[in-house]
């Protein structure tokens, strides 16, 4: 599956909730390293999400980030992969939740606030 099919539902939700696709692009940058024109190049070319994340240098706070997806605990998730999938799933899931450009605003280029990012957008997830 590519990762555009994904992104478009992304959106919606976000939007649906009061963000925009900027506000997307910034929780998915944050966990893969993307700036927003190789995102959204990403996206338009329909990379597999292999791909996506063997291009991507995943946030090494992202290991902080747990909870259930689909039943599943994503810190008990064996495959790599999926583990990354999910971990984006969750930061779309709680941008929506509880969604603030404020919290968003960490992680506009001081890698030392990534921490406190995650626990702003995750406040029940992370450790």
């Amino acid at each position: 599956m590519p990762v555009a099919d994904v992104y478009q539902a992304y959106l919606k939700k976000v939007e649906r909730k009061g963000g925009n696709e900027s506000d997307l692009v910034k929780v998915i940058g944050w966990l893969t390293g993307f700036d927003s024109k190789t995102l959204r190049k990403h996206v338009k070319d329909e990379t597999s999400f292999k791909n996506f994340f063997k291009a991507a240098k995943v946030n090494p706070k992202a290991k902080l980030i747990t909870g259930t997806i689909c039943g599943v605990k994503i810190e008990e998730m064996d495959d790599p992969l999926m583990k990354k999938i999910r971990y984006m799933d969750k930061l779309v899931d709680e941008l929506a939740k509880k969604f603030s450009c404020n919290m968003l605003s960490d992680i506009s280029g001081d890698s030392s606030n990534q921490n406190s990012f995650c626990h702003e957008i995750t406040p029940s997830t992370c450790g």
